[in-house]
């Protein structure tokens, strides 16, 4: 029978010990900084408070991106647009929702900035673990299908997730309770189908 000795159980441990010594990246980890969602949450409430107070309407984005749509529609098929019974209620122009939403471009650049998470790179850590170091066709083939999948079901619901995830949870309407919670699940079940 043979001796166990020291040298034997370093000599099987060692390549254990090296890949456990070796930095991984977890993709479920999000390696950056990032602000207290405390913080964030007060401030969305205090946002949502004074749209209420100083436009009388809920919060909202979905309706900027049908009426910069209108817009675009009004250059390329004028006639056609403007036969369009959305468009005839709602006439295309430049309104308060699309401010919010260059709010939240330059919002999203400001809070990336500020957090050191500026990095200038199309794939982000968590993503090229996932998807590999030359994954940046699907990465934009993914964020394209997605924002027209979600813009599509933002107007089919009648409310995007600042229209019924803040605004209309905040009035207690049963329909955007129900919104908020397909929301979650939704973006659960993309996100392990994704990232799992």
């Amino acid at each position: 029978m043979r001796q166990i000795t020291t040298t034997t159980v370093l000599t099987l441990l060692t390549p254990a010990i090296a890949a456990a010594q070796e930095p991984t990246i977890d993709p479920l980890q999000y390696p950056g900084a990032a602000w207290s969602p405390y913080l964030v949450g007060a401030l969305i409430g205090v946002l949502s408070m004074f749209t209420f107070y100083f436009s009388n309407k809920p919060l909202g984005a979905s309706t900027a991106y049908a009426r910069i749509a209108g817009l675009l529609g009004k250059v390329i098929a004028p006639t056609h647009t403007k036969s369009l019974k959305y468009f005839k209620d709602n006439p295309p122009k430049i309104g308060w929702e699309f401010m919010l939403v260059v709010g939240v471009i330059l919002g999203g650049f400001v809070s990336a900035w500020s957090g050191g998470e500026l990095t200038g790179r199309l794939l982000p850590e968590m993503w090229q673990a996932r998807f590999g170091p030359d994954s940046g066709g699907l990465r934009i083939a993914v964020a394209l299908a997605g924002g027209i999948l979600m813009s599509f079901g933002a107007r089919l619901s009648g409310g995007c997730t600042s229209g019924h995830g803040i605004s209309g949870t905040l009035q207690l309407a049963v329909g955007s309770w129900v919104s908020a919670i397909c929301f979650f699940i939704g973006g659960i079940a993309v996100a392990m189908l994704m990232f799992t």
